[in-house]
């Protein structure tokens, strides 16, 4: 096992990196070392697209990393585009479309170690590896992504493997082609849709299925013959009142069943009942013939017994700047789903963190301190309403809208034909060319912004 040396912690005024504030020139032969000036933990959507801006942002501004400095540290193998979930659930996509060879999408200019994160040890800067190894680090950016609790409803795990017992879920590549399979052979029967209460990837995605599949049944004569409820732990249809709204009001139009604050808490597939505990703490038991179900989510057991954990489990970090919020730990980073940050989790979120977090943490390099790039919440959920008709959700810290096309085609509450193909057809397309390549600066930008508070 390698050896680590121990490195300095990286405070306010220092610049570790070089004496002039620019990096060496010399390029090392070594391919895995046991020290890189960025170790990135996770090379999900969050991960891969923060490494490449941030090897993008010294470069451009002459200053550029060696091959060998940056390391993305996950032990996959594939990568998943996840927001394709739901359209493999709807029928429009094959799963396969939806992940690609991990090996395949990180570039020569980044070192990938295909081993897990199993300690943070920021008192020393370093980690240590699945494997026991410990790699040490100037900077540590945290992308792990969150942790789905399959088993927190008993019943569940069982009931996704059968292939018979109508149970299913868009959350899991094993079982996003199950959901589509249930959808288009029902009959007739109970169609029920559950969300829980809590943090969740992507809030809307729980009735997005749902709302595919009331389409399907409204186009192949099923409409009469077929229930569609859904059974949510949150008190209203979206945490946006300006979008709620208006779901709420399709929900009435439709005739689907809303069932607030009901949290689903036992699967019975042997009688086909699902249980949800109401707001009162009683239980009511339900049955079904298919049920899709949104599985409980939290941080990652790795982060949650770290010492750069909040008291909720999450990584402890400024809302602004995407920098730990513990001045002992001023090297770390995180962003996306693993995130403390006070936004929804989705795909969208991470376009606009993480050219702010390779804003800062170059200008903590090359200066000493933050610059000015602040995140301002900025999330997006498509929320698909229909085959053709989707509802772009856009909102920043404070639940308050920030719509990027309502100059253009006007109020985004209203859902649109052209807003579902950028859904189905141009969101995957610029995720694997543009995203995850580090050339996607948020809702409004292809090149990196100019913070306008810079010097």
């Amino acid at each position: 096992m390698l050896q680590t040396a121990r490195t300095v912690l990286l405070r306010r005024g220092t610049r570790p990196w070089a004496s002039s504030g620019r990096l060496a020139s010399t390029t090392s032969t070594s391919t895995e070392k046991d020290k890189y000036k960025v170790v990135v933990v996770g090379a999900g959507a969050g991960g891969l697209t923060v490494a490449n801006q941030i090897f993008n942002r010294f470069r451009a501004a002459g200053k550029a990393l060696n091959n060998d400095d940056i390391v993305i540290l996950d032990a996959a193998e594939y990568h998943y585009y996840q927001p394709g979930w739901t359209l493999v659930g709807a029928g429009l996509k094959d799963k396969t479309s939806t992940r690609q060879p991990l090996k395949d999408l990180i570039p020569d200019n980044l070192v990938h170690i295909s081993e897990n994160v199993k300690t943070f040890l920021p008192e020393s800067s370093s980690v240590t590896t699945s494997t026991g190894r410990t790699i040490s680090y100037v900077n540590l950016v945290v992308a792990t992504g969150l942790q789905i609790n399959w088993n927190n409803i008993p019943g569940l795990s069982q009931a996704l493997i059968d292939g018979s017992s109508g149970v299913s879920s868009i959350y899991s590549y094993e079982t996003c082609d199950k959901v589509w399979r249930d959808i288009d052979a029902l009959r007739g029967g109970n169609a029920i849709f559950t969300q829980p209460a809590g943090v969740v990837k992507c809030a809307g995605a729980p009735q997005k299925i749902m709302w595919m599949a009331w389409d399907r049944y409204q186009r192949t004569g099923r409409g009469d013959t077929i229930k569609v409820d859904f059974y949510s732990g949150m008190p209203t249809m979206f945490s946006v009142k300006k979008y709620s709204d208006v779901l709420e009001k399709l929900r009435v139009q439709r005739g689907v069943g809303g069932y607030f604050q009901h949290n689903l808490v036992s699967v019975d597939p042997a009688n086909r009942k699902a249980t949800f505990k109401k707001a009162d703490n009683s239980t009511v038991a339900v049955d079904y013939t298919i049920l899709h179900v949104t599985p409980q989510m939290g941080p990652p057991e790795v982060i949650k017994s770290s010492p750069l954990a909040d008291q909720a489990g999450w990584v402890a970090v400024d809302q602004a700047t995407l920098r730990h919020t513990n001045p002992e730990y001023h090297n770390v980073w995180a962003l996306g789903d693993c995130s403390s940050l006070p936004t929804s989790k989705t795909a969208a979120a991470i376009t606009s963190q993480a050219p702010v977090l390779s804003e800062n943490l170059f200008s903590v390099v090359d200066t000493g301190k933050v610059a000015g790039a602040q995140y301002d919440g900025y999330t997006s959920c498509p929320l698909l309403t229909g085959y053709d008709q989707l509802l772009l959700a856009e909102f920043k810290y404070g639940l308050e809208p920030k719509e990027t096309f309502a100059e253009y085609l006007g109020d985004q509450a209203i859902p649109r034909k052209f807003y579902y193909h950028l859904k189905k057809d141009v969101f995957p397309w610029a995720y694997w060319n543009y995203m995850l390549k580090g050339r996607w600066y948020g809702p409004k930008a292809l090149s990196r912004p100019t913070f306008a508070s810079l010097s």
